[in-house]
Parts: C-alpha cells; sequence; structure tokens
C-alpha cells in the first residue's frame, strides 16, 4: 500500500494530509500521483468515493507553490470546474482541510447565493478558483476576472458536465485558458468513454489515461440488500430498519422534491431528527442543513438526486434508496455516499410497484444481482415499529440533543 510519505511532499501539504486523517494513498491517488507531480495531465477514471479530489489537489497545491508566478488581482492561477454547487462547495472544502497548512487563498463562485460578495472576492488575490460553469462564465464575460494566469486547469465529474448539457459553457471558459503546453488539466470522471476523451485530447496536454478497477462499478465495502415492498407499506418498513440497523449517519434519496418533503415530515413526526435537501430549497439553508450533517447534530439527511454527487460526509454509514432510481448510473452515485476512502458501508434499497421497472437495469449495470431479503411481520405491526424506534433512536441520540437545533 502506497503512502504519502514516499511522495516527498512540501511540509505544508504534508500538514494538511495529516490534519486530514490521511495516511495511505487510495488506488486512484496511488495511481495519479506519481504521475501528476512529474507534471504529466491525467485524464483519471474512478468510482465515486474513490479519493479522486485529493488526487488532484495536492499535486495542483506543488504546483502553485513551486510557481514564481506572483497572484494577481483578479487573475487566478488555478481553475477546478464541477457541474454542481454541492460538488464545488465540498472541493472548496476539501481544499481548506488539505491546503489549510499552504498559504494558498481559495474562492467558490457558484450560483444562488452572495452574488455581489463573490463578485468582490474574485476581485482580490485569489489562487485558486472553484466553480460552476454558468457562474464564472457570468463574472467572465463582466470582466470580474481573467483567465490568462491559469496554471492548472482541474474538470472534476467530466460525465456529469456533458449530462447536464454545460458542455457548451465549459469549452467556452476552456478556449479562453493559456495554451495547454503552458498549463497543467486533470479531467476526473466517472466514465472516459468517446466524449470525454476527445474532450481531453482537445484541452490538454497528451493526457494520461488512468482507469481504476473499470469492471467494478460500485464501491467495493458496500453491502447491498433490497426489499420488494408495497408503495403503502414502505414507511412502517422504513421505521423498522431504522429500529433494526446500527447506523451512525444515514443518507436516504427520494426521487422528487414532494415526496423528500412528505418523507421528511413524516420522519420528524415520529420523533427523528431529519432535514431534506433538494433543488427547491434554498441553497443558503441547504448549506446550513449539510453543515449540520456533517457535524453530526443531525443524523438523517433526506434528499434528492442533488446529493448524490458532491456530497462528501464521514461515517455515512446507510444509504438508502426510499425510490429506487430511474437511471442506473444514479444508483451507483447514491450509494457512493457511503463507505467512502476504504470505509466499510451499507445500501438498502426499498422496490415498490412504481420502481421496480428500474431494477433490471440497474442489476445489468452494477454487473450482479441486490441479495434480496424479507422483513419480519412485526415490520408492519400497527404501532410496534414506530414506537420501538423512537425509544432507541432517542438513547442513540439523546446525548446530543442540548446541542441540536431543530429542524
Amino acid at each position: 500500500m502506497t503512502t504519502f510519505d514516499a511522495f516527498s511532499l512540501p511540509a505544508s501539504i504534508a500538514k494538511g494530509i495529516e490534519a486530514a486523517g490521511f495516511t495511505q494513498c487510495t488506488p486512484i491517488q496511488a495511481e495519479t500521483l506519481p504521475l501528476a507531480l512529474a507534471g504529466k495531465d491525467i485524464a483519471g477514471q474512478a468510482q465515486t468515493g474513490s479519493g479522486k479530489t485529493a488526487a488532484f489537489l495536492i499535486p495542483l497545491f506543488v504546483r502553485l507553490l513551486n510557481s514564481r508566478h506572483p497572484t494577481l488581482p483578479g487573475a487566478p492561477r488555478a481553475l477546478i470546474l464541477a457541474p454542481t454547487r454541492e460538488l464545488a462547495v465540498q472541493i472548496l472544502w476539501d481544499a481548506e482541510l488539505l491546503g489549510g497548512f499552504t498559504g494558498l487563498t481559495r474562492l467558490a463562485a457558484y450560483g444562488g447565493v452572495d452574488y455581489q460578495k463573490q463578485r468582490d472576492a474574485l476581485q482580490q488575490n485569489v489562487d485558486i478558483l472553484i466553480g460552476t460553469p454558468g457562474r464564472l462564465i457570468d463574472y467572465f464575460k463582466q470582466g470580474v476576472y481573467e483567465l490568462s494566469q491559469i496554471e492548472v486547469l482541474v474538470v472534476d465529474e467530466a460525465d456529469r458536465m456533458f449530462d447536464m448539457g454545460f458542455i457548451k459553457d465549459l469549452r467556452f471558459l476552456l478556449r479562453r485558458l493559456p495554451p495547454y503546453h503552458k498549463r497543467q488539466s486533470f479531467l476526473f470522471s466517472a466514465t472516459l468513454s468517446f466524449r470525454e476523451m476527445e474532450l481531453s485530447y482537445e484541452f490538454m496536454n497528451n493526457p494520461i489515461k488512468v482507469a481504476i478497477s473499470p469492471e467494478q462499478v460500485t464501491v467495493e465495502k458496500v453491502e447491498h440488500l433490497l426489499f420488494h415492498v408495497e408503495k403503502q407499506e414502505k414507511f412502517r418498513l422504513l421505521r423498522w430498519l431504522l429500529h433494526r440497523e446500527a447506523w451512525q449517519r444515514i443518507l436516504i434519496f427520494v426521487n422528487t422534491r414532494q415526496g423528500a418533503e412528505r418523507l421528511t415530515d413524516k420522519l420528524v413526526r415520529c420523533g427523528f431528527r431529519a432535514g431534506v435537501i433538494s433543488g427547491s430549497i434554498d441553497q443558503r439553508k441547504r448549506l446550513q442543513i449539510i453543515t449540520k450533517f456533517k457535524a453530526g447534530t443531525l443524523p438523517i439527511l433526506v434528499a434528492t438526486d442533488v446529493a448524490s454527487r458532491g456530497l462528501h460526509v464521514e461515517a455515512v454509514s446507510h444509504v438508502i434508496n426510499y425510490d429506487l432510481p430511474q437511471d442506473p448510473e444514479d444508483y451507483v452515485h447514491r450509494i457512493g455516499r457511503t463507505a467512502r476512502a476504504g470505509a466499510a458501508g451499507k445500501a438498502i434499497s426499498l422496490a415498490d410497484e412504481e420502481y421496480v421497472l428500474s431494477l433490471d437495469a440497474i442489476e445489468r449495470y452494477i454487473g450482479f444481482k441486490i441479495p434480496v431479503q424479507w422483513p419480519d411481520e412485526s415490520a408492519f405491526a400497527p404501532g410496534v415499529a414506530a414506537g420501538a424506534t423512537v425509544a432507541a433512536n432517542s438513547v442513540r441520540q439523546g446525548r446530543k440533543s442540548a446541542e441540536t437545533e431543530g429542524v
């Protein structure tokens, strides 16, 4: 197993890695770091939760620290492009953790919050600019900042950029960067199909393709379970699972905004501390809820697929697909929120008559049949599951109640 000590990193970066609690490299880090630290461009394919953020942040820090170019107002030296606001925020958090001792300044620019504040900050000295294409193009066209000083480019989750229709925006920004041979570039994606590789060959300097376990779509240490259940009995089954499972933090996925809000209301009425994030939730409130979830003061988070990418929270012990996703790739991204960076986790899916038709496509995509389990009859006994669950939940989490705000 490769350790970070093997790379002779600058002391300030090594200190950040130690503060993050990292010692051994994940496979994608072990494969890409020697190449990236040698100045090579990388097109990397890795499953979600594999540690790819550190795989591009560490060489990015090294490149900027070794550079003799000064940081100028409104002229960032590194650009990281992300498809969603949540992922941009997550990358910023990781950059602050790993690069907290480097002295490099960081800024995230994305839609939904603090337009003028972000605009003003971008005109100052910013070493690392992280953002979504739409907001970055908006500021760029206003002349708020320039891209002529970019030394490192990162395109994260390139496949999602294509899926969300951002490819024209992405190309707009990439065409305004310094020539590819005057910067170092990284592209990471869950898939490296023709479209992603075409993009990398167009805007990168002879990138080296690194693919980690392409035959294994899902994270190895996730335990998968499937329950077949009638739609009208799903909530009772969920309460039974919350009572039965030894969980720390649970992320529950629902397919629609209305469904997520209804489920959260039911959980709160049953005595659970639960919050919800969806595309309709104000970005500021969404970040507050995610921060509570990360801190452990909000142990249950209900979400639509807005959270299936870019949400990195340690100790998410369980992911529950209350609704089976209709896109097989979303199954992989959802369960990737648990068992991150080598930890173990559990993914439980509830297949009802509305979404069970998605099951065959999911199992073909992941390459195996999800083991089926049947609940005890007690799961559907009126009142029993609810009372037992609330009691168990209160004992487990009561010590935190004093520090918890109501949601």
